[in-house]
């Protein structure tokens, strides 16, 4: 049970950290990695100023409903990319998440990635986040390497969810068989109570018929009284 309480409140912690800690510690650490692969640089080979920064604003500022039509080798590369589409799929009802997801195809890491992300919080079955988790997991090595570590990220939600499951089955298997055994344990006590007061009953019977046989006993000088004495008159 405690083992239990240990993995919920750390997959909580993990998913109220997410949003926040990636949106500012991986945007800021890996808008210059986006840079290198697919921003304009100058004669020196450097990033052109501002460049990053208007990255940024363009992927913020994208409507959601909009934001998986962006399917481009810039921003399949782009991490902010994908933490905008985890943004707006967190904000989609489990039907909309699904009918989004049904329109992309598994067929690339791209695709399978888009589709993982907006099945995540669709209410899917362990069966299926596994199905998901497995199939990205064959695009592994082709996954972009400035989405790799927020694919990493996200993969460990995904498994720390899974995790979360066994957790609650074997919880609920070992509250089952505590109720089982509670209730062995309860007809066991009732059975004990049963026999207590057939033996109360069997013992008081036996009283009421010592106390009738004690009625019934003669007295101990029985067969002893005395003959009443005769009186003679003289002659």
């Amino acid at each position: 049970m405690n083992r239990y309480r240990g993995t919920m409140s750390q997959f909580l912690a993990w998913r109220r950290s997410l949003s926040g800690w990636l949106l500012s510690g991986i945007a800021c650490l890996t808008l210059a990695g986006c840079s290198a692969g697919f921003s304009p640089h100058t004669a020196e080979g450097t990033a052109a100023p501002g460049q990053a920064q208007h990255q940024v604003a363009d992927f913020v500022a994208v409507d959601c409903a909009d934001i998986w039509a962006h399917s481009s080798d810039a921003s399949d590369k782009n991490p902010l990319y994908w933490l905008r589409g985890i943004d707006c799929a967190d904000r989609l009802a489990p039907a909309q998440a699904r009918a989004e997801a049904k329109r992309h195809t598994d067929d690339s890491w791209q695709d399978a990635f888009r589709r993982g992300i907006l099945l995540a919080d669709a209410k899917i079955t362990p069966e299926e986040r596994r199905d998901l988790v497995a199939r990205l997991d064959t695009f592994s090595p082709q996954i972009a390497v400035q989405v790799r570590p927020l694919y990493q990220l996200w993969r460990d939600g995904q498994t720390r969810q899974l995790q979360l499951v066994e957790e609650r089955a074997r919880y609920a298997k070992l509250q089952q068989s505590s109720d089982s055994e509670l209730e062995t344990l309860r007809q066991q006590e009732l059975a004990l109570r049963e026999q207590l007061e057939l033996t109360t009953r069997k013992l008081e019977n036996l009283t009421d018929i010592e106390r009738q046989l004690s009625s019934r006993k003669p007295s101990g000088n029985f067969g002893s009284e005395k003959v009443p004495e005769v009186i003679h008159d003289d002659p």
